[in-house]
């Protein structure tokens, strides 16, 4: 990236003007569009000011900052009176005319087994409310993921819904939820028929290798991620990989940086290296779809590289900021897109640091292409992570040593794939060869990405949204200059040092888990459940539950050396108890996968049926009065008593009652499993006569408020086990529920404090053990005697907190 000779300061001169008019496109696009008149009205101001003083610094910035103001200003005045605007608001059902924009883009769904996508589309003609309008602007189709998911931009077809506002200020006019299938599909434009056969190609290249490299590969060429494992995919999200599969500059860079490399091996003419470099940023285009986000990139990386390429490197900056301005002032949405300010900040990254780096490699021995190949992605990387870290609300140390692991396989992965593409009408020998080649690179980026994500607690906790953007800023700010101070860098590796030796035996290793005679694990699976129960058999066990999410369960299975299930029971069937049964299944032999009663809601069965049957384990059913008995382990099923099964799927509460609720006989004493169940049906257990009696609860519904006195008086637990994620939005678990439990002597373990949770048996003295895998060291373990003689005690002062008149508080009924 670097151009020859010595290097000089980068020209940032337009940077205040691009970062002005972005600034202003910010506000008219949150506060509308008054207040971006008023910011213009301002910068006009400003702009005279700079024509008096005569700085064209001032001038340009003051300048490009009331231009943005007025095309916002302009976009919101016509997004404000749009006709079908008015109709979203009545949420009224319409027929929209559109053409679709960008690929349909997967999003989780509440209810599994019903998978949805987005596609972002401009409205051509609206029928709604009676009326008809031929106008334009941008849509939003949330539509079923089966039927849709097949479409290309540049399509036009017809879509059938309910309209609904725009829940985000970035010019969107409505968002319509459709019903059904595409009308009037018309053909996708040639480029992108072309496309899809190259696309197709690589495809095809890739299959020839093991699964989870061939189904990688796609993606990290030209961002195709259709074959990708959900292993793969779950172990990139965890190890903050992700961006390696999402086309972006640096994709860009690397493309254009080879061919640019290889002409200069030739010493080719710097016009010459100039074309080559725009035709393959070009081809890179078509080949990766044109979607607005190829685009942005390209308009990104291209203006840059072909800088680069003429040998003005200071003219990198400029042309930068160009971009910028035009992107903004074509599309103001854009200021708000963040794969925009990823692009922006990935392609600044390569022109501000990533010259110095490859200098400075290249000064101790490097060869150039290995420097450059090296310092792109981590100069990338590293300049997106507040961003990242704003989106996602958590920062994970582990993804920087899985991206600086992953530098040196990214590039030679991304060349390859590209050339199987390009190769694969000519010959699918040659593009199996290509793909074979990439096969050492990629099968390495899936390693890195598994033991990365095999790491627990990795991820922290971080304050999300701007705030939190602008907090990592400053932290790797500080980071940088402590690190570039004379004893700075002696200093920060030897705290680094510190917090290795104090985390990793903490947190990543903790001594002695799982601990020795474990009967029963409570998994951190986040805002679920998945417990764990021995079967007496090494390496065998009972999975009750799996959590939301396949890396959590398949990681703490991993960790406690199970091999095989003996049965994974489903308690119901909502997202958060059965949305990790792929990867609770992944790898092990499983007796079969069990479910109550109560089949709804019907998406969620037809998820967990497709995810058993690709595992080829069969799905049953169980109901109360059941036995199931293996040497070190007894389940009865309690509950549900009175499961209704046609009950509406769209009432949580009614779905949570008929939850499957087992009393475990275990070796570290007996244990009841009571699902989310409620209320009424905890009345209904109660009122059953059935013996509820257990050492260990685990708590229903997270913890939830709505867990009466009189269940918790029939099962008289001596521990609980409160499977809850940190931070939850439903405020689970409830705080007086938890304090009165602790007042009234119980044990109380939570997942989202301590991790995964284990109760052990007897140690031949009667006393069982709770044990906190966030608490490892045996002194810090809270000892509860759970077997043994259960002595007659008072009543327990249980947990609701007196009300302010001094009366006890009672939980009210809630609707779902």
């Amino acid at each position: 990236m670097s151009p020859p000779g010595p290097r000089r300061p980068p020209d940032l001169r337009l940077v205040p003007a691009a970062l002005a008019a972005w600034a202003v496109v910010l506000v008219g696009l949150a506060l509308g569009p008054v207040a971006a008149a008023v910011v213009t009205a301002l910068a006009a101001v400003v702009a005279a000011a700079g024509v008096r003083r005569r700085s064209a610094v001032l001038l340009a910035a003051a300048g490009c900052a009331a231009a943005a103001g007025l095309v916002v200003a302009a976009h919101g005045v016509l997004v404000a009176g749009h006709p079908v605007r008015a109709a979203a608001e009545a949420g009224a059902a319409a027929t929209l005319h559109v053409v679709t924009t960008d690929d349909p883009k997967p999003i989780r769904s509440a209810v599994p087994g019903e998978p949805q996508v987005l596609v972002a589309a401009r409205l051509v003609r609206a029928e709604a409310a009676g009326g008809t309008w031929y106008t334009g602007g941008r849509v939003l189709l949330l539509a079923p993921g089966e039927e849709w998911r097949g479409l290309l931009p540049g399509q036009s077809l017809a879509a059938h819904g309910l309209l609904a506002p725009a829940g985000r200020a970035d010019l969107t006019v409505a968002v319509l939820r459709v019903r059904g299938a595409p009308d009037d599909v018309g053909p996708p434009p040639w480029w992108q028929t072309g496309a899809g056969a190259l696309r197709t190609g690589l495809r095809d290249a890739a299959a020839a290798l093991p699964e989870a490299p061939g189904g990688l590969l796609p993606g990290l060429a030209v961002g195709d991620t259709t074959r990708m494992t959900t292993e793969v995919q779950d172990d990139f999200r965890a190890s903050g990989l992700t961006h390696l599969t999402a086309v972006s500059g640096a994709n860009l860079a690397i493309v254009a940086g080879a061919v640019l490399a290889l002409l200069r091996l030739f010493r080719a003419d710097p016009r010459v290296s100039a074309a080559a470099g725009g035709l393959a940023v070009l081809g890179f285009v078509v080949l990766a779809r044109p979607s607005p986000s190829v685009v942005r990139a390209a308009a990104m990386g291209a203006v840059v590289l072909l800088a680069l390429a003429l040998g003005r490197g200071r003219s990198a900056v400029p042309a930068l900021a160009v971009a910028v301005l035009a992107l903004l002032l074509v599309d103001p949405a854009l200021a708000v897109d963040p794969g925009f300010a990823l692009s922006v900040l990935a392609t600044g990254a390569l022109v501000l640091v990533a010259p110095g780096w490859a200098a400075a490699l290249r000064a101790r021995g490097a060869p150039g292409w290995a420097a450059e190949a090296l310092v792109v992605p981590a100069a990338a990387f590293l300049a997106t992570a507040p961003v990242v870290a704003g989106l996602s609300g958590q920062v994970a140390p582990v993804a920087v040593l899985a991206n600086l692991l992953a530098v040196p396989a990214v590039a030679p992965a991304t060349v390859l794939g590209v050339l199987a593409a390009l190769v694969s009408p000519l010959s699918a020998g040659a593009a199996q060869m290509c793909a074979w080649l990439a096969w050492p690179f990629a099968g390495w980026l899936v390693a890195v990405a598994d033991r990365a994500a095999a790491v627990p607690d990795a991820a922290l906790p971080w304050p999300d949204g701007v705030s939190g953007g602008l907090l990592l800023t400053a932290v790797l700010v500080v980071l940088v200059l402590v690190w570039r101070a004379r004893r700075g860098r002696a200093l920060l590796l030897a705290v680094l040092l510190g917090l290795a030796l104090v985390l990793v035996p903490t947190r990543v290793v903790p001594p002695g888990w799982p601990p020795p005679g474990w009967a029963v694990v409570a998994c951190d699976v986040g805002q679920g459940d998945a417990v764990v129960l021995a079967t007496g058999e090494p390496g065998r066990a009972v999975l009750v539950d799996a959590g939301p999410d396949t890396g959590p369960v398949d990681a703490c299975l991993d960790r406690l050396g199970v091999r095989s299930l003996a049965l994974v029971v489903l308690s119901h069937l909502h997202a958060d108890h059965i949305g990790g049964l792929d990867g609770a299944l992944r790898g092990r032999s499983t007796g079969g996968v069990a479910v109550g009663p109560v089949l709804l809601p019907t998406g969620g069965l037809a998820g967990v049926g497709r995810t058993a049957a690709a595992h080829g384990v069969a799905v049953v059913s169980l109901a109360a009065g059941q036995r199931l008995e293996w040497p070190g382990l007894v389940l009865d099923v309690l509950g549900p008593l009175r499961p209704d099964p046609h009950l509406d799927p769209d009432d949580g509460t009614s779905v949570n009652d008929g939850s499957l609720v087992l009393r475990a006989h275990t070796a570290a004493g007996t244990v009841l499993l009571s699902g989310d169940v409620e209320l009424a049906a905890q009345a209904d257990l109660v009122a059953s006569g059935a013996d509820l009696r257990a050492d260990v609860l685990k708590m229903p519904h997270h913890g939830s408020r709505y867990t009466s006195v009189e269940f918790l008086d029939a099962v008289a637990p001596r521990a609980v086990l409160v499977s809850v994620g940190q931070g939850n939005s439903y405020r689970h678990p409830d705080p007086g529920l938890m304090s009165g439990l602790e007042r009234a002597g119980v044990a109380v373990a939570r997942t989202d404090q301590a991790g995964d949770v284990a109760v052990l048996g007897p140690d031949g003295t009667g006393t069982a053990e709770l044990v906190r895998r966030g608490d490892p060291l045996p002194a810090r373990r809270r000892r509860v005697r759970l077997s043994g003689s259960r002595a007659p005690r008072a009543p327990p002062r249980w947990w609701r907190a007196p009300s302010r008149s001094g009366r006890s508080a009672r939980p009210r009924r809630r609707g779902s």
